[in-house]
């Protein structure tokens, strides 16, 4: 397994790709929040921990979204799809 670091910014709608969503517009969700985003990888059956809530994405020093860091042995993208699926 390998840890993951997962940001709030990577499912937010309101991002273009450029400003670091990760996911399709589909995908992505309204203002997502760390404990929502934690919820949904609970419930994907992910082990996830939660980290300094006052965390940024480097590209997004200025948003204090907080990051969790998931134990998950595929691609990122694939995590990240994963996780989408249950917001």
């Amino acid at each position: 397994m390998a840890l993951r670091t997962v940001y709030p910014c990577y499912f937010d709608a309101s991002l273009t790709r450029k400003e670091g969503r990760r996911v399709s517009k589909s995908e992505a969700v309204s203002q997502p929040n760390l404990s929502r985003i934690s919820r949904a990888a609970k419930a994907a059956g992910l082990s996830v921990a939660e980290e300094d809530a006052s965390a940024s994405h480097p590209t997004r020093w200025f948003a204090k979204e907080g990051r969790l860091v998931v134990d998950y042995a595929g691609s990122k993208e694939e995590l990240l799809h994963t996780i989408a699926s249950k917001l």
